[in-house]
């Protein structure tokens, strides 16, 4: 199977169509397991789904330092994209802080090339933006990055319109990392006009829905503890009731060609343009290939008509996180 490449932003940053979201293998969902993990990632390389995403805070610090040994000797082979910008302290995250400080940003990413076992990121985001630092502090300490050679590209995460802008008019921008799926949609009013007026590319993470878009899935409470879905208010009583008739279109669709729910979820994103690269997370070979081969399957426009209607915001039941995560949303 050959994936195609697209292209993220003006600056030269080309990509599989599908990337793969390392998070999963360190954290939120269930036991890690490093032996699988990395096999994962190595048959990620062999598929050519060779765009690697992870983050300084996954972990914390933990998945930089997996992939780094996945990639002893391959580093090569992999496009890493990381993140900076939230507050750690003694390996934990301190919930709600922030911190793109400019000597923080630079620190951080030392941090994150030696985990990464290399010497350079070729993307780079900010995680969530930081509003007691102007963006342009922020584009300009990671444009000294790149001249430096230690960042190849620059993008934010859950960014909104204004820090786009201001952010891209220092640096450019090559993409934004936000959710969007079938069932997050919040996107397309504002922020996916504004990507392509710009010509920024868009890596939507979560495009199953973290999970629920598979099928697959339980109620919160049956989840075990540790497990992000517990915490999923569209997991949770009355909206999963909900979510599950409204999704089950993606089952319907799904049956009719002979593929996984999921494989259409991402058929679906794929099919929304192609400066879309969405990198569903998994930490197993065989979920990893059933994504991959997502990009092989074309709905035609009355199934996409129908995935749209029956997944409308209207249709979906809850907010995508809880309240604290949700105040960290540029929006």
């Amino acid at each position: 199977m050959s994936i195609r490449t697209r292209k993220l932003g003006n600056q030269g940053l080309e990509v599989p169509a599908i990337g793969l979201g390392c998070m999963g293998m360190s954290q939120s969902y269930g036991p890690a397991d490093e032996t699988e993990s990395i096999a994962t990632v190595h048959r990620a390389l062999e598929l050519g789904c060779n765009f690697l995403d992870t983050a300084e805070v996954y972990g914390p610090l933990h998945n930089e330092e997996l992939l780094g040994r996945a990639l002893a000797g391959r580093r090569h082979e992999a496009i890493v994209a990381t993140k900076f910008g939230f507050v750690i302290q003694d390996g934990k995250p301190v919930p709600g802080q922030v911190n793109s400080r400019p000597e923080h940003i630079r620190e951080a990413v030392e941090g994150s090339l030696k985990r990464l076992r290399t010497d350079y990121i070729d993307l780079l985001y900010q995680h969530r933006v930081d509003r007691s630092v102007p963006i342009e502090d922020v584009a300009g300490a990671v444009g000294d990055l790149v001249k430096a050679g230690k960042v190849r590209y620059f993008g934010l995460s859950e960014a909104g319109a204004d820090n786009i802008r201001r952010a891209h008019a220092v640096h450019p921008l090559s993409a934004l990392q936000s959710e969007y799926s079938l069932w997050e949609r919040n996107l397309e009013p504002q922020l996916i006009p504004l990507l392509r007026e710009l010509g920024i590319g868009l890596v939507p993470f979560s495009p199953l829905g973290r999970g629920f878009l598979t099928g697959d899935v339980q109620r919160a409470e049956d989840y075990p503890q540790g497990d992000f879905r517990r915490n999923d208010p569209r997991y949770q009583g009355e909206n999963f009731d909900a979510n599950v008739k409204a999704a089950q279109i993606v089952r319907d669709i799904a049956a009719a060609h002979g593929a996984k729910p999921g494989q259409i979820a991402i058929a679906w994103l794929l099919q929304r343009g192609d400066d879309i690269v969405p990198i569903p997370g998994t930490k197993r070979r065989k979920y990893l290939e059933e994504n991959v081969a997502a990009t092989t399957i074309a709905l035609d426009a009355t199934q996409l008509q129908a995935l749209d209607t029956a997944l409308s915001p209207d249709k979906v039941r809850g907010e995508r996180y809880a309240p604290a995560a949700m105040a960290g949303i540029d929006r």
